[in-house]
């Protein structure tokens, strides 16, 4: 990134600069590091956010990067309140984690839409902890994409036919090896295991990818083309479930301490994964209240509305914790 600025400029700090050159009218060229250039404006926005005369600071980061996320921990122990669906510091590094998590922040860190956008899963865990209940494990399938690909597959067309579906459906992103990959579920994952108190990392989650090895790294349009190389195997595996009677589910689950896992797997046909509607997410609490009857939250969990629903209703919270609520009526 190359800007022509004032030669004191104000907004960006030297800091951030890789080369200086002085032009003839009394400015500089300044050639700044892209993620630095970031770096300082959050810096300078938080500095903007946190006004004397503003009672309440509070910072919506709604990005998918994890620029952000890394400056959350100093917001929060600034007293700014952060929001955001951004998965990057409930996932990240444990160290990072553990700053916007320490009670001793003034600011109050709210990430109910990083897990089932607007479904309250975070919130219900929480809810289960904080009255005493033991957590035992949590399954779920947590990717539209993934549940409508598992949900329309009957073997009566290609797996791959589905994916370009979806595609043209806008149900994957740009790159369907994001949704394929698992990534985003363990992400997800991980939160749910932070929440329950495990100091789990990403790399301690057995997440099986359905994208083959060898079209892991190919450029895009390479994979696209090439997309019926995962139709074999996964016919294989189609076909041997039903001959049992099950389905085939994308499933994550939390087992005891430290045990996690993101696949594909086979279940009855009267599992309640089994009949989900096409895009939806659904979270299965087993704790020892609900033991032999899981307590289930269920319903979409992707799309702009929802999500912005699920930090609205963060915004609110935040509201009434600080009195903000109250005193606006």
């Amino acid at each position: 990134v190359t800007l022509d600025v004032p030669a004191d400029p104000l907004a960006v700090s030297n800091a951030a600069e890789e080369s200086r050159e002085a032009l003839p009218d009394g400015r500089v060229r300044v050639r700044f590091a892209p993620t630095m250039v970031m770096s300082t404006y959050l810096v300078a926005f938080a500095d903007h956010v946190q006004s004397t005369h503003i009672p309440h600071a509070v910072i919506l980061d709604c990005t998918s990067t994890g620029e952000a996320p890394s400056h959350s921990g100093e917001w929060l122990a600034r007293g700014i309140h952060v929001i955001t669906p951004n998965k990057q510091a409930g996932s990240g590094p444990l160290a990072r984690y553990k700053q916007v998590r320490d009670t001793r922040n003034p600011g109050l860190f709210k990430y109910e839409s990083t897990v089932g956008a607007g479904l309250p899963v975070i919130t219900t865990l929480r809810d289960l902890l904080d009255t005493g209940d033991e957590v035992l494990s949590i399954a779920g399938i947590f990717s539209g994409t993934l549940a409508y690909l598992f949900n329309r597959y009957d073997g009566s067309v290609p797996f791959s036919a589905l994916v370009r579906e979806a595609k043209e459906l806008g149900y994957t992103e740009p790159d369907p090896r994001d949704d394929l990959s698992g990534l985003d579920v363990a992400r997800k994952l991980v939160i749910l295991a932070r929440e329950r108190g495990d100091a789990m990392t990403l790399e301690q989650v057995a997440l099986e990818s359905l994208v083959p090895e060898a079209l892991r790294d190919v450029p895009r349009d390479e994979f696209l083309a090439r997309l019926p190389e995962l139709d074999g195997p996964l016919d294989a595996r189609f076909q041997a479930a039903r001959a049992r009677g099950e389905v085939l589910r994308y499933v994550a689950r939390l087992g005891g301490p430290m045990e996690a896992s993101v696949g594909l797997v086979a279940l009855p046909a009267d599992h309640a994964f089994a009949h989900i509607r096409l895009t939806d997410n659904i979270v299965q609490f087993t704790t020892d209240r609900y033991r032999a009857n899981p307590l289930v939250v269920q319903g979409p969990g992707a799309g702009p509305e929802v999500t912005a629903a699920g930090v609205f209703a963060d915004l609110l919270r935040v509201a009434a914790a600080t009195g903000a609520a109250t005193a606006a009526r």
